[in-house]
């Protein structure tokens, strides 16, 4: 007896290659959908889906299950690479892969998906979803190393109610060793990494070709310029590389590091070594999205991460007009406007939040319009 009608997204890589096997084989009725979010071809003039697209088809032909196509690339311009834009001309660093899974993947596709009289929809990210309480509960992965709930931070619990992750509770390793002995196409398939739209390419280049450059002085924390930039939109707070002042005769012989912008000026500001100005002991998110209800209290404790990958930091979180204040236990390195402020209650994502502002441990001197 069928476990009811699921539509999964095959992205043409592994793990949604083995999350639509499982389900087979836990006898859901499975459907396999590829999505179309980017059209860009490369220098031979090929669309640079189609290796994903065909591993898909390959992937449904060797399961067993019927797999369609479906064009969303309207969508994911109006919904997420403009927004990803105009962050970019407001001096931000955004994060569109959050953006996508609460526009794109678990919205329009979901959307989709119950349109077509699925029961589920089923991704092959890396998270798991605890149904036997009071309320549904967004936990993190079995595999911390590869755990995906930063970046499925912004959905609700009536998206996700409706959601399946059939490889949230496995290891990556185990992923492999199972589409291996399947004899799936894509066992052996790299990880793609970086923003789905820009993939592995040089980032900077890519930003250059949608928004124009306006270079600069890059100057150190004197406001004595030590070189040029190509636009402040092209840097982040924390960088390192790519900044073209390396071995400079001058200094300490530390790197450099990006710890502020001057937006009238139009000055990158750095500074050798990570010092206090890199630094800060709070953040504001003007807007708090929480998974469940919000929590009774509007003041309390949890851990967060800043950024993907990043170890929990300990933060009291006082909620204030639909947004948040989180005060750091530990002063925090290069908290950047733009990306998300994520929260966690042990092994649950709880939500999360946009950072806005930023207290600095140091202030930069006044001579900066920051």
């Amino acid at each position: 007896m069928s476990e009811g009608r699921v539509i999964v997204g095959l992205s043409g890589g592994v793990d949604s290659s083995v999350a639509a096997l499982l389900l087979k084989e836990r006898g859901y009725d499975v459907v396999g959908v590829f999505m179309k979010n980017w059209e860009e071809k490369d220098e031979n003039g090929v669309c640079t889906a189609t290796a994903d697209h065909d591993d898909a088809m390959r992937v449904a032909d060797s399961i067993g299950i019927p797999c369609y196509t479906i064009n969303f690339t309207q969508e994911y311009m109006d919904r997420v690479f403009s927004y990803f834009l105009d962050e970019y001309r407001k001096m931000r660093t955004p994060n569109p892969d959050i953006l996508c899974n609460t526009e794109i993947k678990f919205k329009a596709f979901l959307e989709f998906a119950l349109g077509m009289d699925a029961d589920w929809l089923a991704t092959g990210h890396y998270a798991r979803l605890d149904r036997g309480g009071e309320r549904l509960r967004l936990l993190r992965a079995a595999d911390a190393g590869k755990d995906q709930t930063y970046f499925l931070a912004g959905l609700k619990e009536e998206q996700l109610s409706r959601v399946l992750f059939p490889i949230g509770g496995i290891d990556k390793k185990e992923v492999r060793r199972i589409a291996a002995k399947a004899g799936l196409a894509t066992a052996a398939k790299k990880d793609s990494t970086g923003v789905c739209f820009i993939g592995e390419r040089n980032f900077k280049q890519f930003l250059m070709g949608f928004l124009p450059a306006s270079p600069g002085d890059t100057v150190d924390l004197t406001g004595r310029v030590i070189g040029r930039h190509d636009g402040l939109m092209y840097y982040t707070i924390g960088q390192r590389r790519g900044l073209g002042i390396g071995g400079k005769d001058f200094g300490t012989g530390e790197s450099w590091y990006v710890v502020g912008k001057d937006l009238k000026g139009n000055r990158l500001i750095v500074q050798q070594g990570e010092h206090e100005e890199l630094f800060s002991t709070s953040l504001t998110c003007d807007s708090v999205s929480f998974v469940t209800k919000p929590p009774r209290m509007e003041r309390f404790r949890c851990t967060a991460k800043f950024r993907y990958r990043q170890p929990d930091q300990g933060v009291t979180v006082t909620l204030r007009d639909g947004g948040c204040t989180i005060d750091f236990d530990e002063p925090q390195r290069a908290i950047t406007k733009g990306q998300w402020a994520v929260l966690y209650d042990g092994e649950e994502c709880i939500g999360g939040g946009e950072i806005d502002g930023i207290t600095p441990l140091k202030p930069l001197p006044e001579i900066f319009n920051i």
